[in-house]
């Protein structure tokens, strides 16, 4: 039985509520427009809990035309923005990394009241979050061009590098802080102005982190923060808009693909950060206590609530039995809880779908015949928790296998053959990560090259890295966040010709 606290449990200590309750009231409730905080015109929207089901406070609830001020804002300031000297607007997100690492505990703090991750992990979050402010302060007077000669002479070709304009972006509940971050700064960078619409159920990171951003000296307008209910509704109507230069989004492949729809008619610059089937490969000769602590970082970061998730385990049929029992200990021995609790290592999943999807998937899957080896239900009277699971002879058709799971559940499925294994990895609409454990380098490397996938973690079960290239293939989307790669999502390449 996993190790549990009490589900629901309001702060531990009357200190610790007290805490939460001044910061929820220091935490922005209202639009950020034009440099401005306003009320939302379709009234307010509220924000839970997932520990408990309590409501944490409420928030402004936007219109279409709010959502179509933030654009007017976006579009009245992106002259200004781009003539910025790069210098100046690198200046602007290092001392927004700064001030977002200065103030550590109570961005996590915030994290783990609106989605749930123990306090531990969202300090990482932070770390991680805050990075992506400080790889592209660097990265803002990188943004060159060339010069050459023609191969026919007589003239020269010169290449620059413009912003693409006016953004948007949609963000998950899943990183509240990392996922906006990894948008905003080279957006910023790039000279680009924004207009970001953060998921519903975790909008408070995404308003403190404005508040940093226009405290650490981004123009009014340059970026703006709309809060909605209706996200399809309010935000069609700015996808439509002609002043629009760029939508990037992160979430599920089926919004995704409405979205690129949405865009088509006016071709629409996109980035599209999808959903993920992430296999995870064990062969016959990895050391297993790093292929256990590999999973473990794999599967149960984030609750198992991230698109880079270990979805699918696939081990070699020789370490098969060992790998599965002891991954189940190690799952079963995980404590559940508040993630604001001491200890806590597993907080629950984001709300009451989330988690009846993941139970329903594992009770079709044993009534299939797999054999649930530790875990398998809900946990607790309040809140959304569910057990760490590990799940053995899973069939093939199995939704846990051909779907992707937001929660920490492993199905382990044994291979004989490389050649399956990789065959086996790669039977997915899905390419946006896997793992491959092996002590074999040249094993590695063929199998590594061998995966359709856009990212793929070596003996190592976490691959996000802000100075890394991040994104998938296939039906895990298209475009790179972060690395050199990150900002070019955001500039146009301008060519001249012109004669000697």
């Amino acid at each position: 039985m996993t190790s549990t606290t009490t589900a629901g449990a309001t702060g531990g200590t009357s200190r610790g509520a007290e805490r939460e309750q001044r910061l929820l009231r220091g935490v922005p409730t209202q639009l950020f427009i034009g440099g401005a905080w306003r009320e939302g015109s379709a009234g307010t929207l509220t924000v839970e809990d997932p520990a408990t089901g309590e409501v944490l406070t409420s928030i402004a609830d936007a219109s279409e035309q709010d959502a179509a001020a933030a654009l007017d804002a976006a579009v009245a300031a992106q002259a200004g923005w781009a003539r910025t000297p790069a210098r100046e607007r690198a200046e602007v997100l290092r001392r927004a990394f700064e001030a977002v690492t200065a103030r550590a505990e109570d961005f996590a703090l915030l994290m783990t009241l609106e989605m749930g991750k123990p306090l531990a992990e969202a300090r990482g979050e932070v770390a991680y979050g805050a990075e992506f402010l400080r790889w592209f302060s660097e990265e803002a007077s990188r943004t060159s061009g060339r010069y050459a000669q023609n191969p026919a002479g007589g003239s020269r070709l010169l290449t620059m590098k413009q912003p693409v304009g006016p953004c948007l972006a949609i963000t998950p509940w899943n990183f509240p802080l990392a996922m906006g971050t990894r948008k905003i700064g080279p957006a910023l960078a790039a000279g680009c102005t924004i207009v970001v619409k953060p998921a519903t159920q975790t909008p408070l990171t995404m308003l403190a982190l404005a508040r940093v951003l226009q405290e650490a000296g981004v123009p009014d307008g340059v970026l703006n923060v709309v809060t909605t209910s209706r996200t399809s509704a309010v935000m069609a109507p700015l996808i439509a808009d002609p002043r629009l230069r760029k939508l990037t989004f992160t979430g599920s492949t089926a919004v995704g693909q409405a979205l690129v729809r949405q865009s088509a008619d006016r071709l629409l610059r996109t980035s599209m950060e999808l959903g993920g089937n992430a296999p995870f490969l064990v062969f016959d000769d990895a050391d297993l206590d790093k292929a256990i602590e590999g999973a473990l970082a794999a599967k149960m970061r984030n609750m198992g609530e991230a698109c880079t998730a270990a979805n699918r385990f696939y081990v070699q049929r020789g370490l098969v039995q060992e790998f599965s029992h002891r991954l189940a200990e190690r799952m079963e021995a995980l404590k559940l809880g508040r993630g604001t609790e001491d200890g806590v290592q597993v907080g629950p999943l984001i709300d009451a779908r989330a988690r009846e999807d993941v139970a329903t998937r594992v009770e079709e899957a044993a009534q299939a015949g797999a054999q649930v080896l530790t875990g398998g239900g809900p946990v607790g009277e309040q809140g959304w928790f569910y057990a760490p699971t590990v799940v053995t002879g899973v069939p093939a058709g199995a939704r846990l296998l051909t779907e992707e799971t937001f929660g920490p559940v492993a199905p382990v499925v044994a291979f004989d053959t490389e050649e399956e294994g990789v065959a086996l990895a790669n039977d997915t609409e899905y390419g946006l990560v896997a793992y491959v454990f092996t002590e074999g380098f040249s094993r590695g490397m063929r199998v590594a090259e061998a995966l359709d996938t856009g990212m793929v973690g070596l003996n190592a079960g976490v691959v996000s890295n802000a100075a890394a290239p991040f994104g998938g293939v296939k039906a895990s989307g298209f475009g790179r966040e972060g690395g050199l790669e990150g900002i070019e999502e955001y500039l146009e390449t301008k060519y001249v010709g012109f004669p000697l």
